[in-house]
């Protein structure tokens, strides 16, 4: 007589279940599958918690079953299925292919989300009806499985599957006992438009020594679906069924249309040069094709490179495009291809995905005319920016300036990015370069150092200067608004020396020919230093105060006072 464990169920989340034992990629999907023999191992012991806590372990996000018992008598009466969900947390769904027993018998699916969509095809079994489980979820679809002992039916069953998921417009993934080796007939016509991602090497039956594979998990690849594969493993459980388990860590390709996460917009602009950058989603290798021909056949292509290395693999975008002509008008697109592995010897990629062509025009020492938008203190009101955007757009500019205050109070990416998405489109940034200055709001908050990874500094420093046709800028930065040694900074300001450092660069570049030889000179900081009320906290003043009042500058502009 076979001896049934019974046991309480535990309720355990997977996403609390401690330190794994399979340690997991976070970009990766973690499949499972798993013939359970009903619940009965090797020891001859329905133990239905047993395999419960393999999964836990595992922590798979899927899990495909085949052989379980729901209220049959050979298992106790019980719902495997129900079991197995109320103790890993996971929703459970079940197809049953035959009554057996005073019950019913078939495949169960396991998943962390709840499906949107449940559907049960039959398949070939002559001695044994057999079906197949599809479970849709929001990203991708499961078809779980146990095919016949005949290969003929097998064969047959194979080309009903692919049938019936060729209707699906995400990825769809194959697992279950398939009953077939690797080097047969069903295989061979399952690999015709699927891609097997576990790892065929590794036996999978008999649990005792295992000596062949018939368990399987495989990708559909028809319609040009890739997966990039981190982990296939089988594995060593040899009591509580009599096949083993086995799981693949996957990444899966984004959709093209999900790769770019923000249009380009344009930095550090010259009269030789222009900076590109833009965001996507997902890491990636990009470049910038650009010409002076919008056709893309008679683009050149630039890509950035540290010391012979392609900076690739991330998803913040920098390619710097010297060597240009003065007052010419350029093409370019954006590119990137996903990068969906990226190891030391092999490395695999999703989709190309290049933006729309657009313009820019590099800037002419003879230029007598220009339009320069300057924002101050936006605050985070996009609000109020969209409203002070419509009254200066409708005529044509050439750069725009956020002199402080513009990206404040940053305390994690979301706050630079909400900015960015309103920004960038409506300036026309992939079009029209823009500058941005910090202000004392620009270096508060958790993420504020992270600032300068999206946004460009005009030769590397928060300060700089540049000509504009005739006109000479000079941008300075004047930190926080307080003295550093004031409680709010916790000793862990010193902008002291920063300010030092730029009263010498000041010396320099009113002394430079591009200063001396401007018609116009422009100055721009955020926190004024003349004009301000008695009393008034100015922490440049005393610095750069006595180089400034001397020099010829046409205008100074500041914000900070609001």
């Amino acid at each position: 007589m076979k001896k049934i464990l019974l046991l309480l169920p535990f309720c355990f989340s997977l996403l609390s279940a401690g330190a794994q034992k399979f340690p997991q990629r976070e970009d990766t999907h973690r499949l499972m599958s798993y013939n359970i023999h009903h619940g009965e191992g090797m020891d001859g012991k329905i133990d239905i918690e047993r395999i419960g806590a393999l999964i836990i372990d595992i922590n798979p996000e899927v899990v495909g079953l085949q052989e379980v018992d729901s209220v049959v008598a050979r298992s106790g009466n019980l719902d495997l299925l129900q079991l197995l969900s109320a103790q890993t947390g996971l929703h459970a769904t079940f197809g049953y292919s035959i009554l057996h027993d005073g019950g019913k018998y078939g495949n169960g699916v396991l998943t962390r989300e709840k499906p949107l969509a449940v559907k049960k095809i039959a398949l070939p079994g002559s001695k044994e009806a057999r079906t197949a489980l599809i479970v849709e979820l929001d990203k991708y679809v499961v078809v779980n499985t146990h095919l016949s002992l005949t290969s003929e039916e097998r064969q047959e069953s194979v080309k009903i599957i692919t049938d019936a998921v060729k209707e699906y417009d995400k990825p769809v993934f194959l697992m279950g006992d398939l009953n077939a080796t690797p080097d047969s007939e069903p295989i061979a016509i399952l690999q015709e438009k699927w891609q097997i991602l576990s790892n065929p090497k590794q036996h999978t039956s008999p649990s005792v020594s295992p000596e062949s594979t018939i368990d399987y998990i495989a990708g559909y690849t028809s319609k040009g679906q890739t997966y990039a594969k981190y982990r296939a493993q089988v594995i060593d459980e040899p009591v509580a069924s009599d096949h083993r388990p086995l799981f693949v860590d996957i990444r899966l390709k984004t959709p093209a249309a999900e790769v770019m996460r923000t249009i380009p917009y344009l930095q550090n602009p010259g009269t030789k040069e222009m900076t590109v950058m833009w965001l996507t989603n997902v890491p990636a290798r990009s470049w910038v094709e650009y010409g002076t021909s919008p056709d893309p056949d008679k683009m050149s292509r630039a890509r950035t490179f540290i010391e012979g290395e392609m900076v690739a693999n991330n998803t913040i975008n920098r390619v710097h495009l010297t060597g240009l002509q003065p007052g010419t008008k350029y093409y370019y697109r954006a590119v990137s291809q996903e990068i969906t592995r990226y190891s030391s010897y092999y490395k695999e990629f999703g989709d190309t995905v290049r933006s729309d062509i657009k313009s820019f025009t590099t800037w002419n020492d003879d230029t007598k005319d220009f339009r320069v938008i300057v924002y101050n203190d936006i605050h985070s009101n996009m609000a109020m920016f969209n409203k002070l955007h419509a009254l200066v757009e409708d005529k044509p500019y050439d750069l725009v300036v956020f002199n402080g205050d513009c990206f404040d109070d940053v305390e994690v990416e979301d706050d630079i990015m909400n900015r960015l998405l309103t920004y960038t489109p409506r300036i026309k940034s992939d079009e029209v370069p823009s500058i941005f200055i910090r202000g004392n709001h620009e270096t508060r908050g958790e993420y504020s150092l992270h600032l300068w990874d999206y946004l460009g500094r005009m030769g590397g420093r928060s300060y700089s200067a540049f000509s504009l046709g005739d006109t000479r800028f000079v941008l300075l930065d004047c930190g926080e608004d307080k003295p550093d040694e004031h409680w709010v900074y916790y000793d862990m300001n010193d902008f002291t020396q920063h300010r030092n450092d730029q009263a010498l660069f000041l010396k320099e570049e009113l002394k430079s020919p591009a200063f001396r030889d401007a018609k116009k000179r422009v100055l721009i900081h955020h926190i004024p230093i003349f004009g301000v009320k008695s009393g008034s906290f100015s922490p440049c003043t005393d610095l750069w105060k006595p180089l400034l009042e001397k020099a010829p500058f046409t205008i100074s502009l500041n914000g900070h006072t609001h």
